[in-house]
């Protein structure tokens, strides 16, 4: 299959998942370059600082050469055009994220009508994964393992202090 440029996966990964781990990897076998774009979201209130948050990633996706991991703090439109991408990608665990994701591709298609956006679905071993699910899960001191890697549940265990 021939890739056609640039893609931009943006979100606050906070933290990285398994199922965030498929979709980059998806896309990176659709896209020549793929941007994994962290949000540096402080209205959501972070749990991880951005940094820690692309440092996590980036050893999550150490072995894609393919794609670029940044943090971001700007209107997503406006990022994606200054890194040249003309492709959104986001993922669609369930049909309950549909709503809001079909909501944020027209408001950015409205914003910038240049730019679409590109729904992927994670493997099945992954659509019930979340950021918010595995913080609470280890909050509460269970294992985490099976859905983060080792070094995320690892920064997980040392931030709850379990």
């Amino acid at each position: 299959m021939e890739s056609p440029g640039v893609a931009v996966y943006p979100g606050t990964f906070d933290p990285v998942t398994h199922g965030h781990t498929d979709l980059v990897t998806r896309a990176a076998r659709v896209f020549d370059h793929v941007i994994v774009a962290i949000a540096e979201s402080p209205h959501k209130t972070p749990f991880f600082s951005l940094q820690k948050r692309i440092d996590l990633t980036k050893t999550q996706l150490g072995g894609l050469d393919n794609i670029e991991i940044v943090g971001f703090s700007n209107l997503l439109v406006d990022f994606v055009r200054e890194r040249g991408a003309g492709v959104i990608v986001r993922g669609l665990r369930a049909a309950s994220d549909f709503e809001y994701e079909f909501q944020l591709a027209s408001m950015n298609r409205n914003l910038c009508e240049d730019i679409e956006t590109m729904f992927l679905t994670p493997d099945e071993n992954y659509g019930f994964i979340s950021s918010t699910l595995v913080r609470e899960v280890a909050r509460l001191g269970g294992d985490v393992s099976q859905f983060v890697g080792a070094e995320v549940a690892a920064a997980l265990r040392q931030q709850f202090g379990s």
